[in-house]
């Protein structure tokens, strides 16, 4: 089967003839050859492809330009070509696109689009050629700078060095436009350009020579103004020039009007208003509701968890289920994340987890939309935008007075909970319980798996089941069609045009949908939510050394924060960071969880604050003590006859004579008091008992005093 935005690569011939299918017409599909500056569309009958991929001559090979940017990664050089090249495609493609697909209308299509957006008709040609080639998606056109030396940054100019073509009509070279210059640009930009009185450029201009370029003076109590020479001022082309390259259309079109007429007239149109489809793929509703029944613990039935979270994807044409996800998470990003995981799963092997067998016919959903229609809320956050990014799904938000717009899947819902209303024990049979009434929560018996069983169960029922009042076409009548998920499903794919997707890595639709944030490198590892992460990339390429204190963008999963994983710059890739020694007692916890522990950590620490201080204070206390008696008693024992120089002369002398004195103090005596008191003391005569007694003349009064106390000590054991 042949698939919109896929690409095959010929075993027949060289390597970089390869081809990506970019519309798909009934029985025509028209491709675009890869490796060509200026590729225009070509036309093939599908019979054709399809006979070389079962010759094996064509085969399916996974998008080489599968990617997962992120805004924050790109400079804003990039993001501002991106966006302008965007603007040509997204307005001009559904206009142009059949006349662009016919060999005979293109030349013309092409040369009205370059007119219209007043480029190059090359330029036009070498616009779509990147976004045929690259994945029909808003960043297919980012320009190549990562194989660039530079980053796109702008020079910066001094005063003195004036750039561009020379004036014409007067002999003043004029000024250089330097940094201090644009932030006057900018200043009457916000000041008066940027009003509801609507200001010309050329009045704000006006302004700008008047606020900076100009001198004022009164004339007969008038106050003018006296503009300076035209040397010595920017010109209106030079003020027009930044003005277009620092210009934010959406400010300026909410500050100079309003908030509602940028919605409503200006606003990038993504999708379309209407509900009609062309085929499978093209719109698919997500929607989620909490189950009408309560659920018991898969480790002990007596134990009571609640009602379950049920997301459903539902394609709009067929109202096949695409995915579903059935858990406690939600309604969040995370539970949209699981549905959407699902979504590009293998149905046979997801059923096989909950034992369930089926073929492929039975639920031969796999694929990635054009279009998703979601409510506010989930899906607004930062992760939709790598959505529409490097997938190319358009998100739908529908407003508070629409819910319409998504009543397929809503109306499934109903179904559903009526099902488990009728036949499951525990499920919620009113809406408010009256006196005497037995509490359903008490029949509670299926756990989360059980349940899940059930759902899918019921979702392939519903794909066999017959809709009523489903508008069939005429065609789908005369070839006797019946009306069930699974026969329009297979009919739209074979007769309509249909937006169907398929991707080869999961893991790239992971890294799109998983949460970012910023970790940041130091010599303790890499750091993240109060958590310390390593990695065999970082340690080989010395990371904490060479990159550290800087902060590098991570993708993580709030449900186990055990790993955390750093996306390649080509965004084909990742490098997995795990938890080290220092962290390794949160293995395995949530973001919650672990946030919970970090907040009890430091209500401890707050709780210990207050003792800590008055430790601090007693300590301090009790230093002071003991220095204020130290003083005392030096001042009570000083001598007034000993000099200075005589206090500091002898301070080794009195430090040997204090540690004799110590070692007296200091020194182990293992025998017991009672033996020491009655031990006989032996005396000995020595022969040099005179010289010992008649001390020697020392200048240090510590040890004259230490040689008395020892005549005493001698003396009395006598």
């Amino acid at each position: 089967m042949i698939f919109y935005n896929q690409v095959y690569q010929y075993t027949d011939k060289e390597e970089k003839n390869r081809i990506r299918i970019i519309e798909i017409n009934h029985d025509v599909a028209c491709f675009v050859q890869l490796h060509c500056d200026t590729s225009m569309p070509k036309t093939i009958l599908i019979s054709d492809l399809e006979h070389e991929l079962q010759s094996d001559i064509l085969l399916a090979i996974p998008d080489p330009f599968a990617t997962s940017y992120s805004d924050e990664d790109l400079t804003k050089k990039q993001i501002q070509k991106r966006d302008e090249d965007w603007r040509v495609v997204s307005e001009s493609w559904d206009i142009y696109k059949e006349a662009i697909l016919n060999q005979k209308e293109r030349e013309k299509a092409l040369s009205d689009i370059a007119n219209k957006y007043g480029i190059a008709k090359l330029k036009a040609k070498r616009i779509f050629t990147r976004f045929w080639q690259r994945g029909l998606n808003k960043n297919a056109l980012l320009p190549d700078y990562i194989y660039s030396g530079g980053k796109g940054k702008e020079k910066k100019l001094k005063a003195t060095s004036k750039v561009g073509p020379k004036r014409k009509y007067t002999k003043e070279e004029g000024i250089s436009i330097t940094e201090d210059v644009k932030k006057q640009f900018i200043y009457v930009i916000k000041k008066y350009y940027r009003k509801k009185e609507r200001l010309s450029l050329m009045e704000t201009y006006d302004y700008l020579l008047r606020e900076f370029y100009s001198d004022e003076y009164y004339e007969n109590g008038v106050r003018k103004f006296r503009v300076w020479d035209s040397g010595r001022i920017p010109t209106y082309d030079q003020f027009y020039y930044w003005f277009k390259k620092l210009e934010d259309p959406q400010i300026d079109i909410q500050m100079r009007y309003s908030q509602k007429e940028y919605e409503l007239k200006h606003r990038p149109i993504l999708s379309n208003s209407t509900l009609e489809t062309d085929g499978p793929g093209t719109r698919f509703q997500i929607d989620a509701t909490i189950a009408d029944i309560y659920l018991v613990s898969s480790f002990d039935r007596n134990l009571i968890i609640g009602r379950p979270i049920v997301y459903g994807v539902i394609d709009v044409y067929s109202r096949l289920m695409t995915g579903i996800y059935v858990g406690l998470e939600g309604p969040s990003w995370i539970g949209a994340m699981m549905a959407l995981d699902n979504m590009v799963t293998d149905k046979v092997e997801f059923c096989k987890k909950f034992d369930i067998s089926i073929d492929e016919s039975q639920w031969p959903a796999h694929h990635l939309p054009e279009i998703i229609i979601a409510d506010r809320g989930e899906f607004e956050g930062y992760s939709v935008e790598s959505l529409i990014n490097n997938i190319h799904i358009k998100i739908e938000n529908t407003s508070p007075y629409r819910g319409d717009l998504k009543g397929i899947i809503e109306r499934q819902f109903r179904t559903i909970n009526g099902k488990i209303k009728r036949k499951s024990p525990g499920a919620i049979q009113k809406e408010y319980r009256e006196r005497g009434d037995r509490d359903y929560r008490l029949d509670a018996s299926l756990n989360l798996k059980e349940f899940t069983k059930i759902i899918i169960h019921l979702v392939l029922h519903h794909n066999q089941k017959i809709i009523e009042k489903y508008p069939l076409e005429k065609e789908m009548i005369v070839a006797g069609l019946t009306a069930t998920p699974i026969n329009l499903w297979n009919w739209g794919i074979e007769n309509k045009k249909g937006r169907l997707q398929t991707i080869n890595n999961q893991n790239i639709l992971r890294l799109n949908l998983l949460p970012k944030g910023k970790a940041r490198i130091t010599r303790a590892g890499i750091k993240f939510k109060g958590l310390s992460y390593g990695s065999d990339k970082a340690l080989n390429e010395q990371w904490y050394l060479k990159m550290r204190n800087r902060s590098i963008g991570v993708v993580f999963d709030p449900r186990d924060m055990s790993q955390i994983y750093i996306p390649h710059t080509d965004g084909r890739d990742f490098d997995t960071c795990f938890l080290l020694d220092t962290s390794s007692q949160y293995h395995g916890n949530t973001l919650e969880e672990i946030e919970f522990y970090q907040e009890l950590i430091q209500e401890a620490k707050q709780q210990e604050a207050n003792k800590q201080k008055e430790n601090t204070l007693n300590l301090d206390a009790a230093i002071e003590n003991v220095i204020k008696q130290a003083k005392t008693e030096k001042k009570q024992t000083n001598d007034p006859n000993v000099s200075k120089a005589e206090k500091v002369k002898n301070i080794r002398a009195n430090r040997q004579a204090e540690k004799i004195m110590n070692r007296e103090e200091e020194k182990f005596d293992l025998l017991e008091k009672s033996i020491r008191d009655t031990g006989e003391v032996v005396e000995f005569t020595n022969k040099n008992s005179d010289i010992i007694e008649t001390p020697k003349k020392s200048s240090s009064r510590l040890m004259d005093k230490l040689r008395k106390k020892r005549d005493e000590e001698y003396g009395k054991d006598k």
